[in-house]
């Protein structure tokens, strides 16, 4: 298994835990953010891009694979408003990868891993063009003048589903 974590910064030699900002998690214990590389593709894009993304998960319906895929050889899709394709061409993202061993699961189906300890990347990957990382993992990557119809069908699917920065969706 690899593991990951996505910035906009370069350079980055120690990863120090962090109180969670997520109210459902313990506010005492610091952490160590990182995504598997099954996930990754959610989080290639600048990190404020909003987006909607899934992919097909084990209780996946045929039905579902063939109402939100193109064709039968996608499994994963990304879906991002228009005015975020300059940024994704433009964008430059730093890929850290994490040595597994200290991580634990903390969300299957986000392919989301903890640490509560300081990390050392083992290496740093730059990203000159992420939409062409997208492309070449694979993924469908879709765009749309708002995200939030595809969320509503998205999250009442049997997909996998992950929604990221809606906050900064346009309404």
């Amino acid at each position: 298994m690899r593991l990951f974590h996505v910035s906009e910064e370069s350079g980055i030699r120690v990863f120090e835990p962090r109180i969670p900002l997520r109210k459902d998690l313990d506010q005492t214990v610091g952490l160590v953010w990182a995504i598997d590389e099954k996930r990754l593709p959610n989080f290639l894009t600048p990190r404020d891009c909003p987006r909607v993304t899934y992919h097909v998960g084990e209780n996946t319906t045929e039905e579902d694979r063939k109402r939100f895929f193109s064709s039968p050889g996608v499994s994963h899709v990304v879906i991002l408003e228009h005015r975020w394709f300059p940024a994704m061409l433009d964008t430059v993202l730093h890929l850290y990868e994490f040595n597994p061993g200290e991580f634990t699961l903390q969300d299957d189906i986000a392919g989301y891993y903890v640490s509560s300890s300081v990390q050392i990347p083992v290496a740093e990957y730059e990203i000159k063009n992420p939409l062409q990382a997208l492309i070449d993992r694979g993924v469908e990557v879709r765009f749309t003048d708002r995200l939030w119809e595809a969320a509503g069908e998205v999250k009442a699917s049997t997909l996998n589903w992950s929604l990221c920065r809606m906050g900064y969706a346009q309404p």
